[in-house]
Parts: C-alpha cells; sequence; structure tokens
C-alpha cells in the first residue's frame, strides 16, 4: 500500500527504538523500518538499514526514501474501492457458517429421534 506507520512515518516516535528522543542511544533513532522504504528496482538485495535517519531530513527528501503516508487512511482508501468484494466475502462466509449452523441442528435432532426411539 506503500504506507508507512498507522498516520504517517512520525507515528514511529511511539516505538521505544526509532523515536527521535536525545536519551535514545539506538542506532535506528528517527528512522522507520525498512518496509517504510521505497523501492529501488535498480537493488537486487533489499536494504534493511535504508529508513535509518530518514526522519531527520526535511519532507522533500523524506519522499524519496521512505513512503510519507500513513497505514491506516491507504486501507480506508483500498477499503471503499473494493468494498463490494469485501462484502461478498463476508456475506459468503456468513451464508457458509449458517448453513453449518443449520447442519449441526439437523444431527442434534437426528440424535435425539434415534435416543427416543
Amino acid at each position: 500500500w506503500q504506507c508507512c506507520g498507522a498516520f504517517g512515518a512520525d507515528d514511529w516516535n511511539l516505538n521505544i527504538y526509532f523515536n527521535c528522543t536525545d536519551s535514545n542511544a539506538s542506532r535506528e533513532r528517527c528512522g522507520v523500518p525498512f518496509s517504510c522504504c521505497t523501492k529501488d528496482p535498480a537493488e537486487d538485495v533489499i536494504n534493511t538499514q535504508c529508513g535509518y535517519d530518514a526522519r531527520q531530513k526535511p519532507e522533500v527528501d523524506q519522499q524519496i526514501v521512505i513512503y510519507t503516508k500513513g497505514c491506516v487512511p491507504q486501507f480506508e482508501k483500498w477499503l471503499q474501492d473494493n468494498l463490494t468484494i469485501v462484502a461478498g466475502i463476508f456475506i459468503g462466509i456468513a451464508l457458509l457458517q449458517i448453513f453449518g449452523i443449520c447442519l449441526a441442528q439437523n444431527l442434534v435432532s437426528d440424535i435425539e429421534a434415534v435416543r427416543a426411539s
């Protein structure tokens, strides 16, 4: 979905390894996980350190290296775009569950009928 964090890359300030406080001695300070990094098609191997110090750069430079949009808005947009498919899947699963309940109830009735006779 090309996103980073729930609502943006700065959400990673809540993480003890990626926050930008002076007390954080981690090498990942002011960074983001490599899943937030934009993909470079020229690279054969994923650079897992591509997000290091990414949030210390100006926002224009950040957008080159990492995704700055949050994943929640991206998911909401995807859900709106695919609502009919998602609803169809949920309805299908619900119908299968109801069918299973009916079969189980039928089995219970058959067992009770055999016990009664």
